[in-house]
């Protein structure tokens, strides 16, 4: 006869369930897309076919490249201008806005009101155009939405998870390290932005710490230029953010590891009163081939020795995590949840922790004392 008592022992021996897969719509929306380019070519549409979402058109200032990607993807319908794609389209549809920053605002004044938007990230180039952003949609009441997708990567959903199941206890410390060569000249837009690490790439983790601990009480960083990339803005950073006494939560980014690929990391770290999760993101190592992911676990037990355990994830952040914000705004706009986790109102307070990131590399440390 098995024992009533389950010992925490015979708990680590037990496959638990976990998400790790978003939800998808009960009814899929039509998709327009804005901005056909890089990002959209590698994982909007990838994700798209895989969710079996529809996009039924298409416009990008670039003829060219919009061709090659009727082609490949199978779009029905290309628009010859922003005008003709928004009177268009179908009245459901949701726009995807995948432009860079400096050009969301125009896109969104020519949106009609009341429309559903997916607008990629970042939420503009500084916090005054995420404010003008914000305040545009509310004027338009836009159910608008930053696609900050890494909040569901396969493995984050999977984590997430695990910790509202408790099963790792509170969290306390958060840590993101990226040590890896990015080749940034295939993003040439970038060239001469006054502003690039933290507000295109570590503001993924940035909005990603949001998700879990909140809004920080503050932000200390410092981001810089590399060597390798002078005419660059800064391509690397440290930021700490300040939760109190309640939690660590850091981001270390190097992007011009050139030393091969043996000493090259790329993870996210939980930790917390029960155990701890380390997720391996393989894309941005060897970029843009990637690595694979790997997501494991370590549960404490006070009579064994901690052993970290690996678990099987499907998909990874390019493209499957892009399902997920499509999903969740459609869903939103469906009435299938009741409130938008990826809105330009919670979007919005990311951009002020990157603003204050900014702020803090500018005014530099504390002086060291003199005698």
């Amino acid at each position: 006869m098995c024992s009533p008592y389950l010992t925490y022992v015979d708990f680590l021996m037990i496959p638990f369930s976990f998400q790790q897969k978003a939800e998808l719509p009960q009814h899929p929306l039509p998709i327009v897309s804005i901005g056909v380019g890089g990002i959209v070519h590698d994982a909007h549409y990838p994700a798209y076919q895989i969710a079996g979402f529809q996009v039924v058109g298409a416009y990008d200032r670039n003829a060219e490249q919009a061709q090659t990607m009727q082609e490949k993807f199978n779009i029905p319908q290309l628009y010859a201008s922003l005008q003709e794609a928004v009177s268009q389209s179908p009245a459901d549809a949701v726009f995807d806005i995948a432009v860079p920053g400096y050009a969301i605002l125009d896109i969104l004044r020519e949106i009609p009101d009341g429309r559903a938007v997916l607008i990629q990230k970042p939420m503009g180039e500084n916090l005054n155009d995420a404010r003008a952003i914000l305040k545009l949609c509310r004027e338009k009441n836009l159910k608008a939405a930053v696609n900050f997708q890494l909040r569901f990567a396969p493995y984050i959903i999977a984590a997430r998870s695990i910790i509202e199941q408790g099963l790792i206890g509170d969290v306390w410390d958060i840590e993101a390290r990226i040590q890896t060569f990015t080749p940034w000249s295939i993003w040439p837009f970038l060239n001469g932005l006054p502003r690039l690490e933290i507000l295109y790439h570590s503001i993924h983790y940035v909005d990603l710490f949001r998700s879990f601990l909140g809004t920080p009480e503050k932000v200390y960083a410092k981001t810089l230029k590399h060597p390798l990339n002078p005419q660059l803005a800064s391509t690397c950073s440290t930021i700490i953010f300040d939760y109190g006494e309640r939690a660590r939560a850091n981001i270390m980014t190097n992007h011009g590891h050139v030393y091969g690929q043996d000493k090259q990391e790329s993870y996210i770290k939980w930790e917390g009163s029960k155990g701890a999760i380390q997720a391996s993101m393989g894309v941005n190592l060897n970029y843009p081939l990637g690595e694979r992911d790997i997501f494991e676990y370590v549960l404490l037990d006070e009579r064994t020795t901690p052993e970290w355990k690996t678990l099987d994830i499907e998909g990874s952040w390019f493209p499957h995590a892009f399902i997920g914000t499509m999903s969740s705004l459609m869903r939103y706009v469906n009435g299938e949840m009741d409130t938008l986790p990826i809105s330009v109102e919670d979007a919005f307070m990311t951009m002020a922790t990157v603003e204050a990131a900014y702020e803090s590399s500018e005014h530099g440390g504390t002086a060291i004392p003199q005698q």
